[in-house]
């Protein structure tokens, strides 16, 4: 009987450390360049051959995005559109064009601050030192008369998209990282990985938890002491963009003009340093993050009202920090 109990012991801490192994997780993050931006993508998996396999995995889902919808990748339906503007129409995958049906939704409900037509904008905005002066107003009409949602038209039953006006473009550049953040952790939640991060330049998309602790704690920069963080969110299956002027940025008469440009008047925006928007969509945040920028504080904290799912935290030029009702993190109000 004392050999049968010493064995049913053996057998039960086999068995307990069986279940230990197969609960044990690892969590890895790899930087890598996509879309002409930074990405840093972080999973938690049982080991560390499966968490990089699933890291090769949303690599490989971002770059099918970005083939499909680049307006500098030369073979991408994007920019077969592009070069048909003025001509005809072009057929797209369905991916493609409910993508650009959300981008003008965007426009439409914020007059045209949001425009993805903004990539036929002339680059007369020099944010690396070298502008001098500021433009002529002529310059500056000119910049975008090109520029203008309402020249897009889109066929649902055929899935084209037509650019009226020889030499439109359009661009994905507000939402196309935080797109392929989204449709990351899209394919990874499909795949049963129960927890990581696609952060996309900023554009982040969350999903669980760290293997220490009860949720991704994320860092919302002090665009004045970037060395400093404004606030620190705690973050399940959300998402969170930042959109701001504090890095690329010039200075005329006193006044700050950021890099964000409004499409409707060819004028950098004002008003805002920075923007963070909170929510579920990484897409939908860096589309109401940059509507904000070109916005301004009170219409800005008027269409995010139209959000409830959605909040944020804006900071002024002049370093006011300002919360839509429904934000709940806790915010450094000394940020200089």
């Amino acid at each position: 009987m004392k050999s049968i109990f010493i064995h049913c012991q053996v057998a039960l801490i086999l068995l307990i450390l069986f279940t230990s192994k197969l609960n044990a997780q690892v969590q890895r993050q790899r930087p890598v360049t996509l879309m002409g931006s930074r990405f840093d993508i972080t999973i938690v998996a049982t080991d560390s051959l499966q968490a990089e396999k699933h890291i090769d995995e949303v690599i490989a889902e971002i770059s099918r995005i970005e083939d499909l919808i680049s307006d500098w990748k030369a073979s991408s339906q994007i920019s077969e559109v592009n070069r048909n503007a003025g001509i005809k129409a072009v057929k797209v995958d369905r991916e493609v064009f409910e993508l650009t049906k959300r981008s003008l939704y965007f426009s439409q409900l914020t007059n045209g601050a949001f425009d993805i037509s903004y990539a036929a904008m002339d680059r007369i905005w020099k944010f690396d030192g070298s502008m001098k002066q500021m433009p002529s107003p002529e310059e500056i009409a000119k910049s975008v008369a090109k520029v203008g949602y309402r020249n897009i038209e889109l066929d649902s039953a055929n899935s084209t998209i037509f650019l009226k006006l020889v030499g439109m473009k359009i661009g994905f550049g507000a939402t196309g990282k935080g797109y392929a953040a989204d449709k990351g952790r899209e394919l990874m939640e499909e795949k049963g990985i129960k927890a990581g991060i696609v952060n996309a330049s900023g554009d982040m998309a969350t999903w669980g938890k760290p293997i220490k602790g009860k949720a991704w704690n994320v860092g919302i920069t002090n665009p004045f002491y970037e060395e400093k963080y404004l606030a620190i969110i705690p973050l399940k299956r959300e998402a969170v963009t930042t959109s701001g002027s504090y890095e690329k940025y010039v200075e005329f008469n006193g006044k700050r003009y950021a890099h964000i440009i409004n499409p409707v008047t060819g004028y950098p925006a004002t008003g805002l340093i920075s923007v963070t928007v909170i929510g579920a969509s990484a897409e939908k945040a860096n589309g109401i993050s940059t509507s904000i920028m070109v916005l301004g504080k009170e219409k800005g904290l008027e269409l995010i009202q139209q959000f409830p799912a959605y909040s944020c935290v804006l900071i002024t030029d002049q370093g006011e920090v300002v919360k839509s009702a429904n934000f709940k993190g806790k915010v450094d109000k000394k940020l200089k």
